[in-house]
């Protein structure tokens, strides 16, 4: 499989997420060395860690237009070149004003990440892929997760915060020489693919393409219908349950449970590891329902409803156990349900959105799940600023929101009942 051209961008893309989460967990392993170094407390921790958004909201969507116009490949050359400067830079921060300003030109950088990794695959794949391809190249970021634990923990005691930033800003440029000299915009632009590879795509997309069978729309016209509202919603509580585990649980675990900073970094691995296999799952899940039943937006339906749900679940109760071990196991659990459906939001958008608009209507859906972003870690750290230390209030939080999230994708993500014959066209893609 991975002699193909097609899934050697799919590797570089599982690779470059893996760096864009181990740059971006970075800031919440060494957060308690940070908060001692640079004398902050829990609200301006949460202001920190919410900054990142403010950038990386807003080109969420801006880096998708551009993908479409412009490219996917050059998008990405700048992203990464971007964030790898501005995770090295965080060395610099001296006070909370500068921590602020370096976080959201790092957010601006890694702004573009998903809405181009799926206009990439939306590129490159038949749609009979693209679950499956989504999810393995969105598999790198747990996976990133799980080695920035004990990666940046180790860097971090050894040569200081700094030090660690500085470190893991260099992969960053050594990815993006491969990609700058391996990788194409569109299977016909690359120069070592074969003539049977590519047909194999453009064929697999002409017969698999619901949405270039629906009627043309601009931008404008997706950005109002239900079923993007309620993914972007539904992304949402996945991104606020997300960010809460990135930014806040290692803080958790030292403070509540009195872990090291060493033993920290190695339990925060575990979720992340599952999180690595549930997002690798998810996508092939959803692509099996699809073959099984000749309906792709009800196979994203069920495994965003049972996805969200177990999140929900697990999240909810890990805040309230008295003992460390219960309380990464049940986040272990939430992670897990949480990363099945984070292929999802981005296959709904290949079903249901023609292809020239794919990386705009992506990175809409992109900017509003990620406000959670913005919200979320500012609104934790309030509430451990206003209980004086206790959590329990900021699980259950983002166990209720994920509860919406599912009913929102069971509400609202399905055919459209008017449109009979487009909607079983759409069930073919």
């Amino acid at each position: 499989m991975f002699k193909s051209v097609r899934w050697m961008i799919v590797g570089l893309l599982f690779i470059a997420g893996m760096i864009n989460y181990l740059d971006r967990s970075a800031l919440s392993i060494a957060a308690p060395l940070i908060q001692q170094d640079l004398g902050l407390d829990h609200a301006q921790m949460g202001i920190i860690f919410s900054s990142f958004f403010a950038g990386y909201a807003l080109f969420n969507f801006i880096g998708g237009w551009l993908a479409d116009r412009i490219g996917p490949k050059k998008v990405f050359t700048g992203a990464m070149g971007m964030w790898s400067l501005f995770c090295g830079l965080t060395a610099a921060a001296t006070g909370f004003v500068s921590m602020i300003v370096l976080r959201v030109l790092f957010g601006v950088g890694e702004g573009p990440l998903s809405s181009t990794m799926s206009k990439t695959v939306s590129n490159w794949f038949p749609r009979r892929e693209a679950a499956t391809a989504i999810g393995i190249v969105n598999s790198g970021t747990p996976l990133g997760g799980a080695i920035a634990g004990p990666i940046v923990g180790y860097l971090a005691l050894a040569f200081g915060w700094r030090w660690a930033f500085l470190i893991i800003m260099l992969l960053g440029f050594i990815w993006l020489a491969f990609w700058v000299n391996l990788s194409a915009d569109r299977p016909s632009q690359h120069p070592a693919i074969s003539d049977e590879e590519r047909r194999l795509i453009e064929d697999g997309q002409r017969q698999g393409d619901a949405a270039a069978q629906l009627p043309a729309h601009g931008l404008g016209y997706y950005l109002r219908q239900p079923i993007v509202l309620a993914t972007a919603f539904a992304f949402f509580t996945y991104n606020y349950v997300l960010f809460f585990f990135l930014t806040w649980f290692p803080s958790y675990l030292t403070e509540v449970h009195k872990l090291s900073i060493k033993d920290m970094s190695l339990a925060t691995v575990i979720p992340w590891v599952l999180g690595f296999l549930g997002l690798a799952l998810g996508g092939f899940v959803s692509d099996r329902i699809f073959r099984l039943t000749g309906k792709a937006l009800l196979s994203r339906k069920v495994v965003l409803i049972a996805g969200l749900g177990l999140a929900a679940v697990g999240v909810a109760l890990a805040g309230g156990v008295a003992d460390v071990t219960s309380a990464v196991a049940l986040m272990s659990v939430s992670i897990f349900g949480l990363y099945l459906t984070g292929s999802i939001y981005w296959a709904v958008v290949q079903d249901a959105v023609h292809g020239e608009n794919v990386g705009g209507v992506g990175g809409f859906i992109h900017l509003l799940a990620n406000l959670a972003g913005i919200i979320g870690p500012t609104v934790t750290g309030f509430i451990v600023q206003a209980t004086g230390g206790v959590y329990t209030s900021a699980f259950v939080l983002a166990g209720g929101l994920a509860v919406l999230g599912a009913l929102a994708a069971l509400i609202w993500i399905r055919e459209p009942a008017a449109q009979p014959v487009t909607a079983r066209a759409m069930g073919q893609g």
